[in-house]
């Protein structure tokens, strides 16, 4: 899985945040993220969705029973780095509980069809993730 990330997020930057394949036409950014226990930067590219000027991925792990490492990274350090297109921008990262998250997985899985496959087959219940683009 990490050498097809590292081609998604090498073809994402050249072509200024599109890639092709079987996720041509499907909004992307990357995500960089501080590892929890190396303080190493990671980056993974995600499917998101807009709502409003906050953008919100999903944390399915391709519906694995467990939290992605991006993820957890998060609650180790919020503050992430988000690169969509040819925009590259800080921003908070705030998973979305309750009715907030129910709303904003409803928005993400219609928008793109078959996710809500990873979230019957996890066994958890997948986090949804807003990211709020830092002031300043």
């Amino acid at each position: 899985m990490r050498a097809i990330n590292r081609s998604v997020i090498e073809e994402f930057r050249a072509a200024g945040g599109t890639v092709g394949g079987h996720l041509t036409g499907k909004p992307m950014l990357l995500l960089t993220t501080t590892g929890a226990r190396s303080g190493q930067a990671r980056t993974t590219p995600l499917a998101y969705v807009a709502d409003g000027a906050d953008l919100v991925v999903f944390a399915s792990n391709l519906g694995a029973p467990r939290d992605p490492d991006w993820f957890r990274n998060l609650a180790a350090c919020p503050d992430v780095t988000v690169e969509r297109g040819d925009e590259r921008f800080a921003a908070r990262a705030t998973p979305a509980v309750g009715a907030e998250r129910e709303r904003l997985y409803a928005l993400f899985v219609s928008r793109n069809p078959g996710t809500e496959e990873h979230q019957a087959r996890a066994g958890r219940l997948i986090p949804m993730v807003v990211l709020r683009r830092s002031a300043g």
